[in-house]
């Protein structure tokens, strides 16, 4: 299976589908993976402009994945460049051709989220399954309606690459700590008879 990954900013995807990332790893899928920005403007002070690109090459490294595309749009401003976004996925898609994509959840509130979310679905509503992954910070009715269910070694991995993230974990963001990490895969697993699961937005389904 090819299996795209849509990532608004750099650490989206290992916060929200982490841990399913590395399960689908273990099971030698083919992955891409596309950053759209690399938020110069949200690194601590004194630290370089491309800090989040360069530890997003690092949390890339260490999953084994190759395959990716980094852009520079404007962060918290993706609604000034919707068209290229959308003109983008296109050229991926033509390219790329995957069966699944994991995007932000429709329920986002963050304006670039909501917007990825949005052309990712005018892109491919008619040529992959779609899946919308969690920030339970951000969602308003998160509807987890897909459970993929994990092991402890799949979260201790997606600790680990979160952890390529120094600049966020040095802002304190509680949503990096390992105590919110496994208290919401437990929380999941209880939902789907499981030990630790994620859970997604189905927004298009299809096999």
């Amino acid at each position: 299976m090819k299996i795209l990954l849509l990532s608004p900013h750099t650490d989206d995807v290992e916060l929200g589908a982490g841990g399913m990332v590395v399960k689908l790893l273990e099971q030698k899928h083919e992955f891409k993976w596309v950053v759209f920005s690399i938020c110069e403007d949200a690194v601590p002070p004194r630290m370089p402009k491309n800090t989040l690109k360069k530890e997003f090459l690092k949390s890339c490294n260490l999953l084994g994945i190759k395959d990716y595309k980094i852009f520079n749009f404007k962060n918290k401003l993706f609604q000034e460049d919707r068209q290229k976004i959308l003109d983008n996925l296109v050229i991926i898609k033509n390219e790329f051709k995957p069966d699944l994509v994991i995007c932000p959840s429709f329920s986002d509130i963050h304006q670039d989220h909501r917007i990825i979310a949005e052309e990712c679905f005018r892109c491919f509503k008619k040529d992959a399954a779609i899946l919308g992954y969690e920030f339970p910070w951000n969602c308003r009715n998160f509807s987890g309606n897909y459970f993929s269910k994990l092991e402890k070694r799949h979260l201790e991995k997606k600790m680990e690459i979160l952890k390529c993230y120094d600049s966020q974990i040095k802002l304190e963001r509680n949503y990096f700590s390992k105590e919110f990490i496994f208290g919401l895969a437990k929380v999941r697993g209880v939902q789907c008879n499981s030990e630790y699961a994620e859970a997604f937005e189905v927004i298009r389904w299809m096999d």
